[in-house]
């Protein structure tokens, strides 16, 4: 049997992205993992505080993929590949994809993705893939309408049995570059918490979907379809309203 890349496991680091970053300068292969109990200074997307207290999973994943490809469709991918995991853990409903990088039960965020690229000039070194799970850390109550956790979901639940999978998971997107896949495109249909809903940022439409590319479809007022790349999505409405039929 082939050995597995490790897993380096601390009780308390400032990220566990950044404890990556300095093992992947150092040569560690990909599929190195790092988690902590507790992280003191995590972030999210766009240099965001990411509360980071014991009982959740925080998580990074070294990938060498020997080719470029865009960190939108990553992020995608390592989405779908968590959601599936979560799929088996016995949740009474599915973990949807709030693009870019949100995991989403119902309509509170439970867990975030985080994708980081590093460059030798011109040339890929190495992305490290971080994720944050909420699981049996209590959220801040300032943050109870719009996140949650997955222990009211699963009896028992613990960061400690969601590693293994997730890290398995996570191991086998090294190769995945390009579009997504007819295959992958279906799946995040079913998976898209934005489907239907209505956006007034970064620009005022409905969304539509995902492209092959990994925008997000807005169709606008007059009839255009505009592919966002990046940016924060507000809606125009509360998240219960939503009048639109995916299947159209």
């Amino acid at each position: 049997m082939s050995r597995l890349p490790p897993v380096h496991r601390f009780q308390r680091v400032s990220s566990t992205m950044d404890v990556l970053h300095e093992l992947a300068s150092g040569g560690a292969e990909a599929g190195t993992a790092v988690v902590a109990a507790e992280q003191t200074g995590g972030r999210g997307s766009r240099g965001r505080v990411w509360h980071s207290p014991p009982g959740g999973l925080w998580l990074s994943v070294l990938l060498r993929p020997e080719e470029e490809g865009p960190v939108e469709l990553l992020a995608l991918r390592v989405g779908l590949a968590v959601a599936r995991s979560l799929d088996e853990v016995g949740l009474s409903q599915p973990v949807l994809l709030k693009w870019p990088n949100d995991l989403m039960l119902g309509d509170r965020k439970v867990g975030g993705i985080l994708c980081e690229a590093r460059w030798h000039g011109e040339v890929l070194g190495w992305v490290t893939v971080g994720l944050g799970l909420n699981v049996r850390n209590r959220v801040p109550p300032e943050l109870e309408e719009v996140a949650t956790s997955l222990q009211g979901q699963v009896k028992g639940i613990t960061p400690e049995s969601l590693i293994e999978p997730i890290v398995s998971q996570l191991r086998s997107l090294a190769p995945a570059v390009g579009t997504l896949s007819p295959e992958e495109l279906a799946e995040l249909r079913q998976r898209d918490w934005l489907w239907g809903r209505v956006v007034r940022q970064p620009i005022a439409g409905r969304a539509t979907g995902i492209s092959a590319e990994g925008a997000l479809l807005v169709q606008c007022p007059d009839g255009s379809t505009v592919p966002l790349r990046a940016g924060t999505v507000e809606l125009a409405e509360t998240p219960s309203t939503r009048n639109f039929d995916p299947c159209c």
